[in-house]
């Protein structure tokens, strides 16, 4: 499928010129058969703003369903592994081919129904953003694939190590396409252009999943647009905040809490929650999360490079690594690839040191992470073991043909990484300065949420995972040293004019895509452009000294 490109020469208020007028005359009917309904809702706001409302709430209700569906599908896996006790041999097979027959399920549903919702849907949205038309991106058969097969990924647990934030962007933004044209036809005449629901949805899909609507906001003008209108945020918090509000609802209403609150908790000290000369630990932590963000982004590079040219090879070697990846996970760490992102998450941001709990034989009512993490011997080795494992499973599952999330298995890994820098900090503060009672009690928690924001904020170039720490968790404490991190974290990434994970996805997959503006471009630059590009045309903006910007595309000569 080739993108086409919108002329930019035309404003969007302007109809478009193929529009026939029969159209125009079954639209003044439509309205005027039930004008009714349409004073009624209009004398309170827009029709516009009932679509927000109605986008939040509905992907909410989405994202509730699949959580509800992915976690009953674990919970009939452990139910069967632990029917199978007693043979080894067959409690083996069940836990290697039953993640890998709900991949290659989701593989084969998505492959020969719709193969466009394979993949994050990221770069395809934030394309669209740009004013490149791909319908069949927004169509319903693309929304059902998806969210099938999201479904069959998730379930295959924490061994696949995927998540669902991307997946969900695309999926909000084409319920946002179809609510847009809703309105349209409701209103009847001349509205704002489609994309600005677009752009609303793509903040709703990161609220839904995870009831934050001011980080889900930030990271959609971050991530999903290269420019960002003023007029867009209003609608942007006020459809994020109705999905937030709904997602926490619907979680108490199925017995996860009492009150709406924090997705996940966390029992940090609130008189003393950090030492002020941590602040150079927390800074170190940002240090080391960026450069370990650049060699996964060298890896994850070299893998996409690797799958364009050798696509057969890369088919042939999916089942093998699905296979490959339930081993490793049930001989090294059962019982952490039981667990859920949610759970990993949890048990990593506890505030209680570990290197110190392991020698204490004191029991502590109410789940224990560290038995969680302990079960293989040593809990700080067995999180140095979760960092190998993971990191080469995080780069090889990209390439899997199946609706993945990219930013919550990054986010897991981030936190994972923090916290052995934590332990680390812990244990030298315990043995090292004895004498000084005042590091006796160091938080390796708080190192987890950082090395989360980090570690995520590095690999995606972007700040909001600083807030979107603070929001799932409620720790505001910690604000200054986890925004310093990611701050940190940011510059080592950045250092270089490297490209981001998504702006990776995009060169990968060939999208057009409006990279971030490092510097004025001189002659030489602009030479050295069109010199190298592919394209047959290049849009151009000439706006000096002019109050308008104009719009024409440069149309390159070819060599035939």
């Amino acid at each position: 499928m080739t993108p086409t490109l919108r002329d930019p020469t035309k404003s969007p208020e302007e109809p478009a010129e193929s529009q026939s007028a029969g159209e125009d005359n079954d639209r003044e009917r439509a309205n005027q058969s039930d004008p009714s309904l349409r004073s009624c809702l209009g004398t309170v706001c827009g029709m516009e703003w009932y679509g927000y409302a109605a986008l939040g709430i509905s992907m909410a209700v989405l994202s509730f369903l699949v959580d509800l569906s992915v976690t009953k599908l674990l919970r009939a896996h452990q139910w069967l592994y632990l029917k199978l006790e007693g043979n080894g041999l067959l409690q083996f097979f069940c836990w290697t081919l039953y993640p890998a027959c709900l991949c290659a399920a989701a593989s084969s549903f998505t492959d020969n129904i719709c193969p466009f919702s394979t993949g994050s849907g990221i770069p395809e949205v934030r394309t669209m953003l740009a004013g490149i038309e791909m319908p069949h991106y927004l169509s319903l058969t693309n929304l059902f694939t998806k969210l099938v097969a999201l479904v069959c990924t998730l379930a295959a647990g924490s061994t696949i190590f995927l998540g669902k934030v991307g997946p969900f962007v695309h999926l909000s933004t084409i319920v946002g396409a179809y609510f847009s044209n809703l309105c349209t036809l409701i209103q009847g005449n001349k509205k704002r252009a489609a994309g600005e629901m677009l752009v609303v949805a793509a903040a709703v899909g990161v609220a839904s999943c995870f009831g934050a609507p001011i980080s889900g906001v930030l990271f959609s003008v971050e991530v999903m647009c290269s420019h960002f209108a003023l007029r867009h945020y209003c609608p942007c918090f006020f459809s994020a905040a109705c999905g937030a509000l709904m997602f926490r609802l619907l979680s108490v209403w199925s017995g996860d809490g009492e009150t709406p609150q924090a997705l996940f908790k966390t029992n940090f000290p609130s008189s003393l929650p950090f030492y002020p000369l941590e602040i150079i630990l927390f800074a170190l932590l940002g240090l080391l999360c960026g450069a370990v963000s650049c060699c996964y982004l060298f890896c994850h590079r070299r893998v996409l490079r690797f799958t364009k040219t050798n696509p057969f090879l890369v088919k042939s070697m999916y089942s093998k690594y699905v296979q490959l990846s339930s081993f490793l996970e049930s001989e090294c760490q059962k019982c952490l690839s039981q667990l859920t992102m949610k759970q990993l998450l949890t048990s990593l941001l506890d505030s209680r040191q570990w290197s110190s709990q392991s020698h204490n034989a004191s029991v502590q009512p109410g789940p224990d992470p560290l038995l969680e993490w302990s079960s293989s011997g040593s809990p700080v080795l067995s999180l140095a073991v979760f960092l190998l494992v993971k990191v080469w499973m995080m780069v090889l599952a990209w390439t899997l043909p199946l609706p993945t999330g990219y930013f919550m298995p990054v986010f897991v890994y981030g936190a994972a990484l923090g916290r052995l820098f934590g332990e680390g900090a812990a244990y030298v503060s315990s043995t090292a300065l004895t004498s000084s009672q005042q590091w006796a009690s160091v938080n390796p928690g708080g190192y987890a949420l950082a090395g989360a924001a980090a570690f995520s904020g590095a690999v995606t170039h972007t700040l909001s995972p600083a807030l979107l720490a603070l929001e799932l968790t409620g720790q505001f404490s910690h604000a200054l040293p986890v925004l310093l991190a990611t701050l940190l974290a940011n510059a080592v990434a950045r250092s270089g004019h490297r490209p981001s994970f998504y702006d990776a996805l995009s060169i990968g997959k060939r999208l057009p895509h409006l990279p971030s503006l490092v510097k004025v471009a001189g002659p030489a630059e602009v030479q050295h452009a069109v010199n190298t590009s592919t394209d047959q045309q290049i849009p151009v903006v000439d706006s000096h000294g002019a109050e308008t910007t104009q719009s024409f595309s440069l149309h390159l000569p070819t060599n035939d």
